[in-house]
């Protein structure tokens, strides 16, 4: 069954709901979002905020309670067999066969789903130094791991639904991840993954959805959240710092007075106003550091009552 998606998107969702049997609340509910072609979507959100549930449920483990989804053109349900020939998926509690080694193991998915090339695979393996030759039940979650990334990488799929991707991998790996991510996007591949891990997403995601308590509570583009999240500067003067004046700045939304002539700024919006008022001063060292992106997902995280959101 082939459905004609919006902009020719890569997934969509249309109140995408899931209510577990004996369960009152939802799991999931009017779930509605679209990813496009060479797009890197994040779904974020704390653990039991409904991201497996999410990602189980388009690939059609789970069936929806209401709503409808589309892959590919194709609906998740009536079209299961043939999206999963089509797209590469990553599960965040992978199971594999403990007995085969990692090579038997690509071996047999490639059977079912061939690699692009076998130099690709091979590719994939040296730079994610997997342990092709153990048996899978005798490697680290991290090294198996490898093996799950080369199985949803190899064969260049047009979209990877990928479950905590990064999960068990050291920073080096982690790394690697991320570099084949962006080659995958610039191929036009679209990717949809979940993550918990801040910092991976606003390194190679292009977009965030948030969920919280099976709800979607916000979408927002990554470089937008960048303009808008605070930049941090480290500032010392020679002479006692300019608190005061520092204070009425409308820019700056946090001080922080480590000593006489050391303050920490957090500053969000026009620079030149504080530029303008440095100039006025000797000032003998300033430090910025990256923008805090932090603390503009970290409001969407709060529990539901919270006084502070």
């Amino acid at each position: 069954m082939l459905i004609v998606t919006p902009m020719d998107s890569v997934l969509v969702t249309t109140k995408l709901s899931k209510k577990y049997s004996g369960s009152k609340a939802y799991a999931l509910k009017n779930l509605t979002l679209r990813v496009q072609p060479g797009e890197v979507y994040g779904f974020l959100g704390p653990n039991g905020a409904g991201k497996s549930t999410t990602i189980r449920t388009l690939m059609n483990f789970i069936k929806p309670t209401d709503g409808n989804a589309a892959i590919l053109g194709h609906d998740i349900v009536k079209d299961s067999v043939k999206i999963k020939r089509e797209i590469g998926y990553l599960s965040g509690d992978s199971a594999v066969y403990s007995k085969m080694t990692g090579r038997q193991y690509l071996e047999y998915l490639g059977e079912l789903q061939p690699p692009a090339t076998k130099a690709y695979e091979q590719e994939l393996a040296k730079r994610l130094q997997a342990t092709l030759n153990e048996p899978l039940g005798s490697l680290s979650r991290g090294n198996r791991q490898k093996i799950s990334i080369i199985q949803a990488f190899m064969h260049q799929p047009k979209l990877l639904i990928l479950d905590e991707p990064s999960s068990g991998l050291d920073p080096l790996m982690q790394e690697v991840f991320y570099e084949l991510v962006n080659e995958s996007k610039a191929r036009g591949t679209a990717v949809f993954m979940s993550s918990h891990i801040l910092g991976e997403v606003q390194k190679i995601c292009d977009r965030v959805g948030i969920i919280r308590d099976g709800e979607l509570v916000v979408e927002r583009n990554i470089a937008e959240m960048a303009k808008e999240a605070a930049q941090t500067f480290d500032l010392i003067f020679k002479e006692n710092a300019p608190l005061s004046k520092l204070r009425k700045l409308s820019s700056v939304q946090k001080l922080v007075e480590n000593n006489p002539r050391s303050v920490t700024l957090h500053v969000r919006g026009e620079l030149a106003p504080l530029f303008a008022l440095l100039a006025q001063h000797a000032v003998t060292n300033i430090d910025t550091r990256t923008l805090d992106l932090e603390e503009a997902f970290m409001h969407y995280y709060q529990p539901r009552g919270d006084k502070h959101v």
